[in-house]
């Protein structure tokens, strides 16, 4: 595996395109059947619940946080100015939320791909105006991972509060990084080459998706949880290729989101159209498919027993009564 490789690997999961209605998704026909919520979003990547209720998604090739409602699907601009996507993905990735405040995941835009901001956490103090308070490029440069690289600022991923702090994927370094509100960035936890992608936290547990390398097999796509003062990974379960977030519902149930099957095509091509599910953990170390034929979906969150899935093209799928199993996942 070459160190291309990694960050074409990384690149999977947050590219950005433009939306496009001629290419979208048809309404998988599984049971229970996604609806589209939104559509038009300038990219489709980071997603959170805020304080208010409201579905807070980050668009990356326009710079600009949009604010959702989840019952109407109505848009409006939350905050806007931030650095924009050089490349076909990067820019303002994921977006969370510590009290009343929101950050922001800026990522791939510092001078080593030709841009000239800041690769770290930004705090939105203002509908245009923002602090930043974490040089996470800054802190990768110092500190390389011992895994092979082709950008040293690294590619971040997916932004979760915990702590008091905030916790950050790094899919290109194979690591998770540990991030203070007065700007301290240091290693959390690092992994070999599997591509961490989405978190999700449950007291002091924290639970992340792997996209596992080239081809992205389905028992490459793990959910694993750790503490800090644990030695080992525990893998919580695995069957789907290409995980790209996860998320707990009702009753402690954890899901997943599987971008779909690897097309085959260059490293760093995304998964095939229309192949992409919502999986959930079956606490016999498997994923059973809540749903399918997602179109290549970046981002899952749930309110109640609502399911609300952004996509790469720009949409929002929104699946209502979420099943639950009769399990729930150990802590």
């Amino acid at each position: 595996m070459t160190a291309r490789h990694l960050v074409a690997l990384a690149t999977v999961a947050v590219a950005v395109v433009a939306p496009s209605a001629a290419t979208a998704a048809a309404p998988p026909t599984a049971a229970p059947t996604p609806t589209r919520l939104v559509a038009g979003l300038e990219g489709g990547s980071g997603s959170t619940v805020g304080p208010d209720g409201a579905l807070y998604v980050t668009e990356g090739a326009a710079g600009r946080i949009s604010r959702v409602d989840p019952k109407t699907g109505a848009v409006t601009t939350f905050a806007s100015g931030l650095p924009k996507a050089i490349l076909p993905f990067g820019g303002a990735m994921d977006v969370e939320f510590i009290g009343q405040t929101a950050y922001v995941l800026v990522t791939v835009v510092g001078p080593e791909v030709g841009g000239s901001d800041i690769v770290g956490i930004y705090r939105v103090d203002g509908p245009h105006t923002f602090t930043v308070v974490a040089d996470v490029g800054a802190f990768a440069l110092a500190n390389p991972p011992s895994t092979p690289f082709d950008l040293a600022t690294g590619v971040q991923y997916a932004l979760e509060s915990y702590r008091g702090g905030l916790l950050v994927t790094d899919g290109h370094h194979n690591r998770v990084l540990r991030i203070t509100l007065d700007g301290d960035v240091s290693v959390f936890r690092a992994f070999d080459n599997i591509v961490p992608t989405g978190l999700a936290v449950w007291g002091k547990t924290v639970y992340m998706a792997e996209a596992g390398p080239v081809p992205h097999l389905p028992e490459d796509g793990k959910v694993v949880s750790f503490t800090p003062k644990s030695s080992t990974v525990t893998e919580v379960a695995s069957g789907a290729p290409l995980l790209v977030d996860v998320e707990f519902g009702r009753g402690r149930t954890l899901y997943a989101l599987s971008q779909g099957v690897f097309g085959g095509g260059p490293a760093g091509s995304p998964a095939l159209p229309n192949t992409g599910s919502l999986v959930k953990a079956t606490g016999n170390g498997s994923l059973s498919v809540v749903a399918d034929g997602l179109d290549r979906p970046t981002s899952l969150e749930l309110i109640r027993n609502t399911a609300y899935i952004v996509t790469l093209t720009g949409e929002i799928w929104k699946l209502d009564r979420v099943p639950r199993p009769p399990c729930r996942v150990s802590h």
